[in-house]
């Protein structure tokens, strides 16, 4: 069994490097020419007021760095707003750069969707038929994956692992050590009986997409995802860098505050999907991969609700400080999550918080990114605007519980 994993991971390994070596440009593409995402100079009407209020007052109210937001209805824009700084003495402004984190997740499921819809994948095929030798992969599906009812061990909170990125916050990571951690520990549960998030599921099912492909996953996106919606600022990268105007970060985390821009994202998610993006691109993939705009109607269906347990109670093997938030949602579709009408994503990792949610009953996207204080909360703040600008712009339907 060691053997076995150590000759899966020895593939990733070479996954992970190949585009590096290969390839010398680190964009997911080129920017392609347009305006840029820009504040709507004169908010008009009265929702749009009102959220340019709210994105002050929260910023103001949390103690935040900076807060950009853009809200569209029916693909029509709202208001596209920013308030607070970037960087000392420079102002924000939604054109600003941040890295996108779990937003790609919904990107990875929207192309495990296309490549069923066209008969190249099948969701409950075992994910041994692509990663060979992967430890539980004869019992774990492309489905189990992309809804986490795998039942793998999350290495995020892993005790080993957040002393070593809280020691350097600068090294790189390789999919081989992040999901070694996970492989390492026990499964939760049977996979496919129960929910927990972990990590390590996109991890896989990014090096899953690239083997049944054949094609490197930056390249993937750029070509199912990226060009399709004439994302202009959306761009992956194989270091820690960041194309510009940068929205700079910072972290309370490692008990000072300091600056957190460049920390190294490599642990985040399968190379080749770790983005970064600006707020009017965010507000664009919430529509799309909300609405199913780039898959069938069925593909739709099962995104939303996948057939599996979603979020169901904690177990014995899943711990309740990992696990709770499986009460905290309605249902985890296929890399999103769903709940009260809302499909959203929101990560939040060094420094950057994020919200990218949309209510397909009244076609309503709403994309908001904060950067902290020294005194603002341990919690992903952009959550606390956007459940108030839910509360504006689609009254009876809160987010987050709230609003």
């Amino acid at each position: 069994m060691t053997g076995h994993r150590k000759t899966w991971l020895g593939t990733v390994v070479l996954l992970a490097l190949a585009p590096v070596l290969a390839m010398a440009p680190t964009a997911a593409g080129t920017t392609p020419p347009g305006p840029s995402c820009a504040t709507t100079h004169e908010p008009s009407g009265r929702q749009a007021r009102e959220i340019a209020g709210i994105v002050r007052e929260v910023r103001r109210e949390l103690g935040l760095k900076a807060v950009l937001a853009k809200v569209t209805v029916g693909g029509r824009e709202v208001v596209t707003t920013a308030d607070g700084e970037a960087v000392a003495g420079v102002a924000a402004t939604p054109d600003r750069r941040f890295r996108a984190g779990g937003v790609a997740i919904g990107y990875l499921s929207t192309i495990l969707l296309q490549l069923v819809d066209e008969g190249r994948a099948d969701l409950d095929a075992p994910v041994s038929r692509w990663l060979p030798g992967l430890k539980h992969g004869d019992r774990i599906t492309l489905r189990m994956l992309a809804s986490s009812t795998s039942g793998l061990y999350d290495y995020v909170p892993d005790p080993g692992f957040l002393k070593a990125l809280h020691d350097d916050p600068f090294r790189p990571w390789t999919s081989r050590e992040v999901v070694g951690i996970s492989l390492r520990q026990p499964l939760w549960y049977t996979p496919g009986t129960n929910w927990n998030y972990s990590h390590a599921n996109f991890h896989l099912l990014g090096a899953a997409l690239e083997k049944i492909t054949g094609t490197h996953l930056d390249r993937l996106i750029r070509e199912r995802i990226v060009r399709p919606l004439h994302l202009r600022a959306t761009t992956n990268s194989f270091t820690p860098e960041m194309p510009g105007p940068v929205l700079h970060a910072f972290s309370n985390e490692r008990g000072l505050h300091e600056e957190s821009t460049y920390w190294n994202p490599s642990w985040t998610i399968h190379p080749g999907s770790v983005l970064t993006s600006d707020i009017c691109d965010v507000a664009r993939s919430a529509e799309a991969i909300g609405s199913g705009e780039l898959i069938s109607e069925e593909a739709y269906r099962t995104l939303l609700d996948p057939g599996t347990v979603g979020k169901g109670g904690p177990t014995a093997t899943c711990p309740a400080t990992v696990c709770r938030a499986q009460t905290e949602a309605s249902h985890y579709g296929l890399g999103m999550v769903v709940k009260d009408g809302w499909v959203f994503q929101n990560p939040l990792f060094s420094g950057y918080g994020e919200t990218m949610a949309y209510l397909p009953e009244k076609k309503v996207a709403i994309a908001v990114a904060t950067t902290i204080g020294p005194s603002s909360p341990a919690t992903n703040t952009s959550e606390a605007v956007a459940s108030r600008i839910a509360a504006v712009v689609a009254p009876g339907h809160p987010l987050f519980g709230r609003g």
